[in-house]
C-alpha cells in the first residue's frame, strides 16, 4: 500500500473514563450529548467493542496503545504483586490501601515505573511507532504514555517527599507534547482541579490550546477521568457525567468555522475504557472478602514485608483478584477447592502445564484450553479446547466456529491476565452485582463497580466520525492497527 501523507487528517481520540453505550444512548436521546450525536450522525457507532481484562485503566490503555493483551504488555491490573521483587504494586486505588502499602511506592509506581520498568519493552506503544515514522503524538491526561522523547515530570513541593523524584524532577520517556496533571503542563499557567491529573475540564483545555496554537500533531489520545469516580457511587446509567463532558468536546468543535469543517480536517473518535456492573447493597451478601474464605492460611500484610512464613497475597481488582500462592508446599488445586464453595465466584483460572484451566463456584464442571488448536473463534483465533465451554459461555457450532456470550473474548482475555507476570497464582473474577475484598480494599455497595470479565464491564461505545476506516474486529486491542493505518496511509477510505 502506497503512503499519502498529503492526504492525512490529524487523528483525535477523546477516551472518556466510563463511557457505557446504553447511558451514552439515553444522553443522546435526551439530547444531553449534542457533540457525540453528531458524530455519530456522520460516522461510525460500534456500541460493542470489546476492551481488555481486568477492566482496569492502567491495564486497557496498555492495551489500546501497544495492540496486545497483558500477557504481551505485562501491565495486569492497578493491583497486582511482584514474586521476584516480594512488591505489592499499586498504581494508585482506594486511600486506606494506598496509603499502606506506601504512598512514596505508589506515586513511583503510577508515574515512572509503569512506563519506564513494568509496560514490556518487548512491544511498541502508538506513540513509539509513529515517532519511527516522524509523526508526533499528543498524551494527555493517559498514566500510560511511553513514546521516544525524554520529558521533565515536575513534582510541586508539597508532594515531593512523597515520591523518589531528585529535586523535585524526573525524567520520562513519553510523547513529544505531553500532559499530565500538574506533573507536566501545555500551559504553564494552567492549575489542573486535581493534582494525579487534569479533570475533564483541564483536559479539554489542553487540547484546545494544541488547535488554537497550530500545534495539534498527527495523533493525539486525551482521557477524561473524572465520570468513573460519578458511577462508583451514583451507578452505571447516570448521564449527567456525560452531559459536562458533552459541554466540553462541544467547545473544542466550536473552534472550527463548523464542525462540518472540524471533520473535514480531522478524525475523530469518541469511546469508552470499561463498563461498570450495579452493585448489591448488602454486605454480607455482595461482598466476598477473599480473607474469610482463606482464613486457615498466613495472609501477607499489604503493609508490611513479605516473609518467608507468608503463603498467600491477594490483589483485588474491584470484581476480579488475582492469588498468589507463595507457599510450594501448597496446592494451587487446594486453594481453587476453598474458592469453588462460594457461589458468588463466578470464574476461578489458572495455568497447569501450559494449560488453562477453568472452573466456577456456580456451576459444576470444568474447562482445559491453550492457543493453537482445531477451534476458530469469532476473532480468528484457533484454540484448544477441552471439557465444559458453558464454565465461560461459549457457543460452538457443528464446525467448531466459537462465539461469546457474557465473557467476550473470554479465551484471550483470561490467557492474557494469567501470562501477564510471573508467579504461582489464580485468577478469580465475581458474579455480577458482587465484588471483592481483601485488606484495605474499597468496595461500592449500591454504586458500581468493574474489573471483571462479564460483558456488563466488557462492552464500551466507540464513535469514529472523518473516516470510513474501522478496526478490523470490535476490540480495543485492534485500535493500535486502526490508528497506524489511519496515519500512516489515505484516511479518507
Amino acid at each position: 500500500m502506497k503512503q499519502h501523507q498529503q492526504t492525512l487528517k490529524s487523528v483525535i481520540l477523546l477516551n472518556i473514563d466510563s463511557l457505557m453505550s446504553k447511558p451514552l444512548e439515553v444522553a443522546v436521546q435526551t439530547g444531553k450529548a449534542p457533540a457525540p450525536q453528531y458524530l455519530m450522525e456522520n460516522g461510525n457507532y460500534i456500541p460493542n467493542m470489546v476492551t481488555s481484562f481486568p477492566t482496569m485503566s492502567v491495564t486497557i490503555d496498555s492495551s489500546l496503545l501497544t495492540g496486545a493483551y497483558a500477557d504481551k504488555h505485562c501491565i495486569p491490573g492497578l493491583n497486582w504483586f511482584d514474586t521476584s521483587e516480594k512488591q505489592f504494586i499499586n498504581y494508585g486505588t482506594g486511600f486506606r490501601e494506598t496509603f499502606r502499602i506506601g504512598m512514596r511506592r505508589s506515586v513511583h509506581n503510577m508515574l515512572y515505573r509503569l512506563n519506564n520498568e513494568h509496560l514490556s519493552s518487548r512491544v511498541t506503544t502508538i506513540y513509539e511507532e509513529l515517532a519511527d515514522k516522524g509523526i508526533p503524538s499528543a498524551s494527555i491526561n493517559s498514566f500510560v504514555y511511553r513514546g521516544n522523547t525524554p520529558q521533565l515530570l515536575h513534582v510541586p513541593r508539597l508532594l515531593s517527599t512523597l515520591t523518589h523524584f531528585k529535586d523535585g524532577e524526573w525524567t520520562t520517556k513519553a510523547t513529544s507534547i505531553f500532559s499530565l496533571g500538574t506533573f507536566s503542563k501545555l500551559r504553564s499557567k494552567s492549575v489542573p482541579m486535581q493534582i494525579a491529573a487534569g479533570n475533564y475540564k483541564y483536559t479539554a483545555r489542553e487540547i484546545r490550546h494544541l488547535i488554537r496554537k497550530s500545534k495539534l500533531p498527527g495523533f493525539t489520545f486525551c482521557i477524561f477521568q473524572d465520570m468513573d469516580a460519578r458511577i462508583h457511587f451514583k451507578g452505571p446509567m447516570d448521564i449527567k457525567g456525560i452531559a459536562r463532558i458533552d459541554k466540553e468536546i462541544q467547545k473544542v468543535l466550536n473552534l472550527y468555522p463548523s464542525w462540518e469543517e472540524a471533520l473535514g480536517r480531522n478524525i475523530w473518535m469518541v469511546m469508552g475504557d470499561n463498563g461498570h456492573a450495579p452493585m448489591g447493597s448488602k454486605y454480607r451478601d455482595f461482598i466476598i472478602d477473599l480473607r474469610k474464605i482463606l482464613k486457615k492460611y498466613r495472609i501477607a500484610k499489604i503493609q508490611r514485608p513479605v516473609s518467608q512464613k507468608s503463603q498467600l497475597v491477594l490483589s483485588v481488582n474491584q470484581r476480579m483478584a488475582y492469588i498468589y500462592v507463595l507457599d510450594k508446599n501448597l496446592p494451587l488445586s487446594t486453594i481453587v477447592e476453598h474458592l469453588k464453595n462460594d457461589q458468588r465466584i463466578d470464574i476461578i483460572a489458572w495455568k497447569n502445564e501450559g494449560s488453562v484451566n477453568v472452573v466456577s463456584g456456580m456451576r459444576e464442571g470444568s474447562l482445559q484450553y491453550h492457543p493453537g488448536g482445531e477451534y476458530k473463534d469469532i476473532y480468528d483465533q484457533r484454540w484448544s479446547l477441552d471439557g465444559d465451554a458453558k464454565l465461560v459461555d461459549l457457543n460452538i457450532t457443528n464446525d467448531k466456529r466459537v462465539s461469546y456470550g457474557d465473557y467476550p473474548d473470554a479465551l484471550a482475555r483470561i490467557y492474557g491476565a494469567l501470562h501477564s507476570h510471573s508467579g504461582r497464582f489464580i485468577v478469580v473474577n465475581a458474579k455480577p452485582g458482587c465484588e471483592f475484598k481483601a485488606q484495605s480494599t474499597p468496595f461500592h455497595l449500591g454504586g458500581a463497580a468493574h474489573g471483571s470479565l462479564h460483558k456488563q464491564e466488557s462492552l464500551v461505545p466507540l464513535v469514529i466520525a472523518g473516516t470510513a476506516l474501522k478496526p478490523n474486529f470490535p476490540r480495543l486491542v485492534d485500535m493500535k492497527e486502526l490508528i497506524l493505518r489511519m496515519l500512516l496511509y489515505s484516511n479518507e477510505d
